[in-house]
C-alpha cells in the first residue's frame, strides 16, 4: 500500500470508531484498526510428549481490520478490508483475493472485502469480480472522502459482515454441542447497488 493509501486508511479510523459505537449495545464492542497484522499460516514443526507443539506463525498486515473485543485482553478478527485508491489492476485483484483465501484458511469465519476510493464515475471493475473469488464484498467511493450515502452503505455493510462472521463462528464452533442451534438453510445472497 502506498503512503497516500495508508494515510487515507488511517484517516478513516476515528470516523469508523465513532460510527460503530452505537452498535456496542449488542454486548460486544466492535473495534477497528489499520495496519494490524493477522496470521495467514500456522505451521506445526513438532510436538512434545506433553502435547504442546512448536509452531511458526506468519502474518500479513491488513489495511482495515474490524474485530470483537469480548474482554480487555482478547480480540476476535471479524472483517478485513483491503483498501486501494484509484485504479485496480488484475494483479491487485489476484493478490488481494489470494490474501483473503490464506487468512480465511486460518480464520474460517472471517469476512473479507475490498474498498476502492477515488474511483470517480467508475463502478466496481469487472476484473475485480472475475478475480476476486475470495471476497465477500466489494465497494467503491467516487472520491477518497465518501458521500453521505456511500458512508452509510459502507458502515451498514461492515456491521452486516461482523454479524455474518459471528454467526459463522458460532456455527463452526458449536457443531458438536447438543444445545447448538440447528440450521436447515444457509444462503449467501448477491446484492448489487
Amino acid at each position: 500500500m502506498s503512503t497516500s493509501e495508508s494515510k487515507w486508511v488511517h484517516s478513516l479510523i476515528p470516523r469508523l470508531t465513532n460510527a460503530l459505537k452505537k452498535h456496542h449495545a449488542s454486548g460486544l464492542e466492535i473495534g477497528v484498526s489499520d495496519a494490524r497484522k493477522l496470521p495467514y499460516t500456522c505451521e506445526i514443526h513438532g510436538y512434545s510428549d506433553d502435547g504442546s507443539s512448536t509452531k511458526n506463525i506468519s502474518s500479513y498486515q491488513t489495511d482495515l481490520l474490524f474485530f470483537d473485543i469480548p474482554r480487555s485482553d482478547r480480540w476476535i478478527p471479524r472483517v478485513v478490508v483491503e483498501c486501494k485508491l484509484g485504479r485496480i489492476s488484475t494483479h491487485d485483484a489476484l493478490t488481494y483475493s489470494a490474501k483473503a483465501a490464506t487468512h480465511k484458511h486460518v480464520h474460517p469465519y472471517l469476512r473479507y472485502g475490498i474498498l476502492a476510493g477515488e474511483r470517480e464515475h467508475y463502478a466496481i471493475p469487472v476484473r475485480l469480480v472475475k478475480h476476486g473469488t475470495y471476497f465477500d464484498f466489494m465497494a467503491t467511493w467516487r472520491a477518497a472522502r465518501p458521500t453521505a450515502g456511500e458512508w452509510r452503505d459502507f458502515c451498514a455493510l461492515v456491521v452486516d459482515e461482523v454479524k455474518a462472521s459471528r454467526a459463522m463462528q458460532e456455527l463452526l464452533t458449536t457443531n458438536r454441542s447438543a444445545k447448538r442451534r440447528k440450521y436447515h438453510t444457509l444462503h449467501r445472497p448477491l446484492l448489487l447497488r
